[in-house]
């Protein structure tokens, strides 16, 4: 079954259903590995905002779509095979960052003019911009841009998806350290460029 996966520029995340705590969700998808509609729907409805806010931070709005719909293929795939040994959303979380890693792999691996290195090269020369209404969100997604891919994304699934420190650490395959640090330094760095971007106005407006 193909999942219906909205977008910002449609529905939005308003558009959405609001999130369910792990252990509801957790319980939606032992349910729905029987592959019921209902049950696979409601699993769906209940992680696509996480999902597509995730790999839009990632990459971008115009990927983000096309990325979600990817990860939902993969996800209830191996719906049948998920024992609830993680929470459910660390598990959908995973499978979404292994998605955005094997697109910029194969778009690395593809013929090109101007070939980058690698997805992590790819991933911070990408330009994550929101739509308008997304969170409140224009300029925290302007302002990530600029943060590397690592820190982003450790900062994005605390901070913004909502996981502890322990899930982002599973879902980023690091230590629960390395996860706070990331977070800190890029939580400094957002801090500094926040303060220079309200310098800036501030002296444009005199």
């Amino acid at each position: 079954m193909r999942p219906s996966c909205r977008t910002a520029s449609t529905a939005g995340p308003a558009g959405w259903e609001a999130a369910v705590d792990d252990e509801q969700l957790t319980a939606l998808a032992l349910t729905a590995r029987a592959g019921r509609a209902p049950d696979v729907e409601a699993f769906v409805r209940a992680t696509q905002r996480d999902v597509w806010r995730f790999v839009a931070h990632l990459t971008d709005v115009q990927s983000a779509d096309d990325l979600a719909q990817e990860t939902f293929l993969r996800a209830l795939r191996g719906l049948p095979a998920f024992a609830g040994r993680s929470s459910a959303r660390t598990w959908l979380l995973s499978i979404a960052r292994r998605t955005v890693i094997d697109r910029y792999r194969t778009a690395a691996a593809r013929p090109r003019c101007a070939a980058l290195p690698d997805w992590q090269e790819a991933a911070e020369r990408q330009s994550t911009q929101p739509a308008a209404g997304f969170e409140d969100g224009i300029a925290l997604g302007d302002l990530l841009d600029r943060v590397p891919v690592q820190r982003r994304e450790a900062f994005v699934l605390t901070q913004v998806v909502g996981l502890s420190y322990a899930e982002a650490a599973e879902v980023a395959g690091c230590p629960v350290g390395t996860v706070r640090s990331r977070v800190a330094r890029a939580r400094e760095e957002l801090i500094a460029r926040l303060r220079a971007a309200e310098s800036g106005e501030l002296a444009a407006a005199c």
